[in-house]
């Protein structure tokens, strides 16, 4: 998790910051806000005005049996002179009829309006923001962060912050004018039963405060675990024919159970305090109720208040105001998990965005491939450098084979190529032009790099072939499917170049994968090339097939191939042999051959034994 918290402030954020900035994001979104919360000040009306009309029918039914004085109500409405009583009952029960009916309407146009509003608009563009941040991110963020972390960021995080507009922000702002209606209409009614009633409201915003306090580390601890689930679910399925191949499914099941048991030990941790808190707030809200029907019974006996219109639309509106107050544990609970969620997501957005396109970058559309190093160091951060002041100057179209043991530093030599990472000390030219001054798209579509295992996508074979050049026409895919001596066993597929392959391109044998990916670059015409070992992972009859592919497609090209065998080794120009991040030999087979060192060595051992490099190496 090294990088997320380099990547972020050197201060984390405060809660008030990260509100701000939610607030922010919702701004984004303010006429759609707006517009839900117009829907919802009409519903709030006709609610009380239902209320008011239920109060004022008892209030009449209560005149006409006792043959007392209607009396006044906060609206001052009263029947028409010379109605018989059972008109206006219908004129009431009807009006009440209308509102329940229009509230009904508005209730769904006001649950439309606002899933539209943070499922369609807010959820779909806050997420395509994260994916986009991901895709423009170094090498270095995905090495310091595991999969499942940044599955869960974009997934379930993005639906916290969602929650922050959905359920806090107009939930808050909907409370807020929810209970001042209500209080004011109140105090309409009687400014000291009001009083009374809501004496109890201080101690509740007390309890709210402190229980927040209490709840975020948990549910921080919380999305950890999640997280640590998520991963290792995303680790079984991937090494899944591991697992199988050495019987540990039952370790592998109790090492997720044990992932999953965690989390809900957890969550329950949260609900427990979340279920003592919302009774503690409900007995609160009781105790006002008991208030009423003390004090505002007494009222009502006075004469002070009338029944219907007054203690019983009090009533009511005390009943919503204590489902408003009670609906705080809930409001609570969303805003530790949104601000859990953003801080999370916010990460992302705030990592800096390492390799980039200078603002006055040089367009270069075509290369030459003239690539060199000068007096190259890189180190990751806070780690021992990998590369130590390498100089190198490679010619268009030459090839530079790497041989080295592990960790050597040849893989990260040929990524500073590409730019997936910078250099962090000396300069890399491309056709003598810092390859940072050179546009990154530029750069890399006159990159071909084939690594030990390429990926596929779940796609169609064209598809793959064509992923760096969409436009390709089915003409350029065929010809790079040739070149690579892919063409035969595509069109043996099913449907051909049509064919869908499954997962990471299951389905096909180690080579055939190979060959695709070489098909893949050569389709760019690329000025350079880069195989980083590219038949590690195949048998030898398959190597002779992918490397009888690789002369063709590397042909009059630039290229770094990492190798390990002879056979490849003396096909290059010159070879550079590295050792602890430095080059430490460099030239033709025939001329490090002549001369004592590693290469030599290793290059004897496998004369003598058939054995390839690689292995030479770590029996030396």
């Amino acid at each position: 998790m090294a990088e997320f918290s380099s990547a972020a402030p050197a201060v984390p954020p405060t809660n008030g910051q990260l509100i701000r900035r939610l607030l922010g994001l919702a701004w984004r979104y303010r006429m759609h806000c707006i517009g839900v919360l117009l829907l919802q000040l009409v519903l709030l009306g006709m609610g009380i005005a239902g209320l008011s009309f239920t109060g004022l029918g008892i209030d009449f039914i209560r005149a006409h049996v006792q043959g007392v004085p209607l009396g006044e109500n906060p609206l001052h409405l009263a029947p028409p002179e010379g109605w018989a009583p059972l008109h206006v009952l219908g004129l009431l029960a009807g009006s009440i009829l209308v509102f329940a009916l229009s509230r009904a309407l508005l209730n769904y146009t006001y649950a439309v309006s606002i899933n539209k509003l943070v499922q369609q608009k807010l959820v779909v563009d806050l997420r395509a923001e994260v994916y986009d941040k991901l895709q423009r991110l170094s090498f270095r963020f995905f090495d310091a962060n595991t999969t499942g972390s940044i599955i869960t960021r974009v997934t379930g995080d993005v639906q916290a912050v969602r929650m922050f507009v959905d359920q806090v922000l107009m939930q808050s702002v909907i409370m807020m004018i929810s209970l001042t209606m209500y209080v004011v209409y109140m105090v309409s009614l009687h400014p000291g039963l009001t009083l009374a009633c809501l004496a109890t409201t201080p101690l509740l915003a007390i309890m709210s405060t402190w229980f927040s306090g209490k709840i975020q580390p948990e549910y921080a601890r919380n999305r950890t675990l999640f997280e640590r689930m998520v991963q290792t679910l995303a680790e079984s399925i991937q090494g899944i024919a591991v697992t199988k191949g050495f019987g540990r499914e039952d370790e592998d099941r109790a090492r997720f159970d044990a992932a999953n048991q965690a989390v809900y030990d957890q969550q329950r941790g949260i609900f427990w305090r979340v279920s003592l808190f919302s009774p503690a707030v409900g007995l609160l809200t009781r105790i006002n109720m008991l208030v009423l029907l003390g004090y505002g019974g007494w009222l009502v006996m006075q004469g002070q208040l009338p029944l219907g219109a007054g203690l019983i639309v009090f009533a009511g509106l005390l009943e919503q105001f204590s489902g408003q107050v009670n609906s705080v544990a809930t409001l609570v609970n969303s805003v530790q998990q949104s601000l859990i969620g953003a801080r999370r997501v916010f990460e992302i957005l705030d990592a800096p965005v390492e390799i980039q396109s200078a603002p006055d970058a040089v367009r270069r559309p075509r290369l030459n491939g003239a690539v060199r190093f000068d007096n190259v160091s890189f180190a990751y951060t806070g780690i021992t450098p990998v590369l130590r002041e390498i100089s190198l100057d490679v010619k268009p179209g030459q090839r530079v084979a790497i041989l080295g043991p592990t960790g050597a530093g040849k893989s990260v030599l040929m990524s500073l190529i590409p730019r997936f990472f910078d250099p962090t000390a000396g300069c890399l030219l491309i056709d003598g032009i810092d390859a940072r001054r050179l546009r990154l798209d530029d750069l890399r579509r006159n990159i071909g790099v084939v690594f030990q295992e390429s990926f596929l996508f779940s796609n169609t074979v064209a598809a793959n072939i064509a992923f760096g050049h969409p436009g390709a026409t089915p003409e350029q895919i065929v010809k790079a499917a040739k070149i690579a001596a892919a063409h035969d066993f595509i069109t043996a597929l099913p449907e051909g170049y049509e064919t869908v392959l499954g997962e990471s391109g299951s389905g096909l044998s180690g080579g055939q994968r190979q060959r695709l990916a070489i098909a893949r670059a050569v389709l760019l015409e690329p000025a350079i090339m880069l195989l980083d070992d590219p038949t590690a992972a195949i048998d030898s009859e398959t190597e002779h097939e992918i490397f009888e592919a690789l002369e063709r497609a590397i042909a009059g090209r630039t290229t770094f191939i990492v190798a390990h065998r002879l056979s490849t080794l003396r096909r290059a120009d010159f070879i550079i042999v590295m050792e602890h991040g430095r080059i430490v030999q460099r030239g033709t087979h025939e001329q490090l051959m002549r001369m004592p060192g590693s290469y030599r060595r290793i290059a004897r051992l496998q004369l003598v034994d058939g054995r390839d490099l690689r292995g030479a190496e770590e029996g030396a």
